[in-house]
């Protein structure tokens, strides 16, 4: 007892007398070691001499495409070569570094070292020795061959080039002063299109020497199962697909695309190419794109896009919102989204332009053609506008806010997207510029809309398929020479309000409200058939797919009963799991007091959970308010 109390305080001493010096020892505190970009920033200057690019793409079992590349150079010296990065229509850095390899730089027969630069891994730096007038580059672009690896672009039966994957080019110069002439073998017995001209001996096809930014602006679909059709005089559709059978197409279905076509024309008046090549994929082994060129775009729809044509409209509205770009994103293209090479980065700051009016445009022509009746274009749009009505997400983000979401995820999944919000300048932008159509038509007594809009914006200079770049306040002095009206402050509010619900007044003002039916439209319908899911969003607020949860929506019953994406069903009210089943539940809990219960598996961990809904199955529909024609009508109309 007398050893432990002596023994205490000597103890605290002791302790105290090692913190004290540390407390007084002054911590190690480097300085930043700045980095130094070495990069030449690109110059509006001719390049000196012509780039050669030969592909081999016939490697199609292993995913594999095999790049020689000759770039001229005109003096020894430091030099850097770039790997695309930032690519127009992609609104972000997706350039596909990671599958370069084997990249070998050689000069004179000698190999050059290279060093990949410390802050851009999408350049590679070398010293050109003295007396070297080309440098000879090769490499393998190696292709997924599993969707984890990224979007499978080579399949037996069909390929999608895109020519940033494939080529390097010099740091310096604007892409646009950089010649190449471009050659690519394919497999025997394949045809390709692309909106760059082209002659072909076989299988090899030599392409029209034109300049690197046109390169890339002109992808390629190649493939066994080839199909071409003449739309117009300008235009054409080339069709590839994973079996012969399905590129029978009858001639009435055709003849949409046709009509597609024709609309376009009479909106916009002008057409900004020579000729234009829809490049169309029937496929569900080739990764599903839709992306917009000057010339061209690139299409990936299901395989039974012609064959199963009467069962809903699964993808048609994809090839109307491409074309569009050609005017919207492509001739007019917002400043920010225009860079003079591919390793600059963009602004998206008006995306809600580039793609929300694009989207506008893509459902009216998509319905004015006939590729989408009245009524599925009416039901898409009611499942659209819902959709973004029950997003919470809008609560804290505003629309401006999402244009950042291509650079922020990439379209990578995401948890929480009813909170977290998408790239919703698409479709809420969309919603906005039916607004604005409601507005014009009403400012001016029924005399202007949007088509009005159209022909001023885009409607110029026919054949130029150069850029004509523009800003937000070109977009409200192009609004106020066709109606005076607010526009900046209209637009304004709408891009940066933080408010509960979806700007619907453009169906409103359009003579259409949105109500909830307990029957899914047939465009839903179509659209659970096609996805294999069903969307109980409105309802209990999620979607399911065989059963695993793809969708919560945040604070719905779903959310509130604690539910998250990735949870599977495994039994409803006691009984084993079906679709069907739990359709019944809700139907049955309707008007009542007792919650739907569901035995849910997480991982290792089974609950019981007792979702509390007593509303029924409820499906988004638009319906007319009121009698006659609204503007709705008026706008979804063909012109003659």
């Amino acid at each position: 007892m007398y050893s432990k109390l002596k023994m205490l305080p000597l103890v605290l001493a002791a302790t105290t007398a090692l913190v004290a010096p540390a407390a007084a020892i002054e911590r190690s505190a480097p300085e930043p070691a700045y980095l130094t970009d070495t990069i030449p920033a690109p110059k509006d200057v001719a390049y000196p001499g012509t780039m050669v690019l030969n592909v081999d793409a016939t490697d199609i079992d292993r995913a594999i495409l095999r790049v020689k590349q000759a770039i001229p150079v005109a003096e020894a010296g430091p030099m850097t070569l770039l790997f695309p990065k930032w690519l127009p229509g992609k609104h972000g850095p997706r350039g596909e570094i990671e599958k370069l390899a084997g990249l070998k730089i050689m000069a004179g027969g000698k190999v050059l070292p290279w060093r990949r630069d410390n802050l851009d891994v999408y350049a590679f730096h070398i010293d050109v020795p003295q007396g070297t007038s080309q440098l000879d580059v090769s490499f393998e672009f190696l292709g997924a061959t599993d969707k984890p690896q990224g979007r499978i672009t080579i399949t037996p039966a069909m390929m999608n080039i895109q020519w940033e994957q494939v080529s390097l080019y010099p740091a310096g110069y604007f892409t646009r002063r950089i010649p190449i002439s471009a050659t690519v073998t394919y497999p025997d017995g394949w045809k390709a299109a692309s909106g760059l001209p082209s002659t072909a001996t076989g299988s090899t096809y030599r392409y029209e020497t034109t300049d690197y930014e046109t390169l890339v602006d002109s992808p390629v679909f190649a493939g066994k199962y080839f199909r071409q059709e003449r739309l117009s005089p300008r235009v054409r559709l080339n069709i590839v697909a994973d079996e012969a059978k399905f590129l029978e197409a009858k001639p009435e279905q055709i003849e949409a695309h046709r009509k597609l076509v024709d609309q376009a024309v009479k909106l916009f008046g002008a057409q900004h190419y020579d000729n234009y090549e829809f490049l169309l994929a029937l496929t569900d082994k080739m990764g599903g794109i839709g992306l917009e060129h000057h010339r061209s775009s690139e299409n990936g729809v299901n395989p039974e896009y012609f064959t199963e044509w009467n069962k809903g409209p699964g993808r048609r509205n994809l090839l109307p919102h491409e074309f569009t770009h050609s005017w919207n994103g492509k001739f007019r293209r917002p400043a920010g989204n225009w860079t003079p090479d591919f390793n600059t980065p963009m602004n998206d700051d008006l995306l809600w332009v580039y793609e929300g009016q694009t989207q506008f445009w893509g459902y009216v022509l998509g319905a004015r053609s006939g590729l989408f009746t009245k009524q599925e274009t009416l039901d898409a749009l009611a499942a659209i506008a819902a959709n973004l009505d029950i997003r919470r997400g809008r609560d804290w983000r505003a629309l401006q806010d999402t244009t950042n979401d291509p650079v922020i995820t990439a379209r990578s999944p995401k948890g929480w997207v009813s909170f977290q919000r998408s790239e919703d300048y698409y479709n809420e932008g969309m919603l906005v510029w039916l607004e604005v159509d409601s507005l014009l038509r009403a400012q001016s007594g029924g005399r202007k809309s949007m088509d009005d809009f159209a022909r001023a914006f885009f409607g110029q200079k026919d054949g130029d398929w150069g850029i004509d770049t523009f800003e937000f306040k070109d977009v409200v002095a192009a609004l106020n020479s066709i109606v005076p009206y607010d526009w900046d402050a209209f637009l304004t509010t709408r891009l940066g309000e933080k408010a509960k619900g979806a700007p619907l007044n453009g169906f409103v003002n359009g003579g259409y409200r949105l109500a909830y039916v307990d029957e899914p439209t047939p465009f839903i319908k179509d659209q659970e058939r096609t996805s294999k899911a069903i969307d109980l969003s409105y309802s209990i607020g999620l979607t399911s797919k065989g059963g695993e949860i793809t969708q919560v929506i945040w604070d719905g019953p779903a959310f509130n009963a604690g539910l998250a994406i990735g949870s599977k069903i495994l039994a409803v009210d006691g009984m084993a799991y079906s679709d069907d089943r739990l359709k019944e539940a809700i139907r049955a809990a309707k008007g009542g007091k007792e919650p739907i219960r569901l035995l849910v598996q997480s991982g290792d961990r089974f609950r019981d959970i007792a979702i509390e809904w007593n509303g029924g199955l409820r499906y988004p529909k638009l319906e007319k308010a009121g009698s006659g024609t609204g503007t709705l009508d008026l706008l979804l109309t063909a012109r003659k």
